[in-house]
């Protein structure tokens, strides 16, 4: 049977609010993250995640009153990312209700910290966060960011999604930061190139601004179709969106 495609809205938070940029900048205010949380699991959401954006580069950890809050109101499963850099904190974030937990630029700075993390909660627990960027002189093109999408590191990003698919990770999630709320479609090269280079299911993510967006992620290798601003603003409602990718032909899980 082929697995059914999810839809994932995205909570970008920032001082406890949930936010949505363009370009991982020009943050704008989109919402309360329980009601968000709840609007989108009675609305057919297949699971959330919340990312804590500010996390790394303010130098704290996740901000996990909130972790607890929007927990408690999800009947899906519910990915947190932004602040863990390291195992203590992971539990923390378990412990405060998370599913599973999303690692990104302290995996980056520490690849041990992935297997360490498979090692001690299980690798289906463990996402790996991948932003990225054009650069012609990288031989896929695509560059690695860490920080938010703030700094270079030189690295070809689909290397490292090689590397990082080595430890087990189950899910990898690339983010084009030239798509990011830019509402143009998702950067379709960066998503078959790392379908093409791991095992690992692959989410589409950075820049989805109307439906058929959604479908040509499908075609171009991604099984879980992430998406923040298209849903916190009311352009496009996730029933809608999975009765469409349904009579394109895609498997989709809908509630009757």
């Amino acid at each position: 049977m082929i697995k059914p495609i999810k839809i994932m809205p995205c909570m970008d938070m920032q001082k406890g609010r949930v936010v949505k940029g363009v370009h991982f900048v020009d943050i704008k205010d989109a919402g309360d993250p329980v009601a968000c949380a709840i609007a989108y699991c009675e609305n057919g959401a297949d699971e959330l995640a919340l990312l804590d954006i500010s996390a790394t580069v303010e130098g704290r950890n996740t901000m996990l009153d909130v972790v607890k809050k929007v927990s408690r109101v999800t009947t899906v499963p519910f990915t947190v990312g932004g602040g863990i850099s390291d195992l203590k904190t992971a539990e923390a974030v378990l412990e405060s209700g998370a599913d599973k937990i999303s690692v990104s630029s302290a995996a980056y700075r520490k690849p041990d910290l992935i297997p360490t993390l498979i090692k001690a909660f299980s690798f289906e627990k463990i996402t790996v966060a991948i932003d990225v960027d054009q650069n012609p002189a990288l031989p896929s093109g695509y560059e690695v960011y860490i920080d938010g999408g703030r700094t270079a590191t030189g690295t070809d990003a689909i290397e490292w999604a090689k590397k990082v698919d080595s430890y087990g990770v189950p899910i990898i999630l690339p983010t084009s930061k030239a798509g990011d709320g830019a509402r143009t479609g998702y950067d379709l090269p960066v998503i078959s190139s790392m379908k093409a280079a791991v095992s690992a299911e692959i989410v589409a993510s950075g820049g989805v601004g109307k439906l058929e967006h959604f479908y040509e992620a499908v075609e171009a290798g991604a099984t879980i179709l992430l998406a923040a601003s298209v849903f916190h603003f009311g352009l496009i409602g996730i029933g809608e969106l999975k009765q469409y990718l349904r009579k394109r032909g895609v498997p989709v899980k809908i509630a009757t």
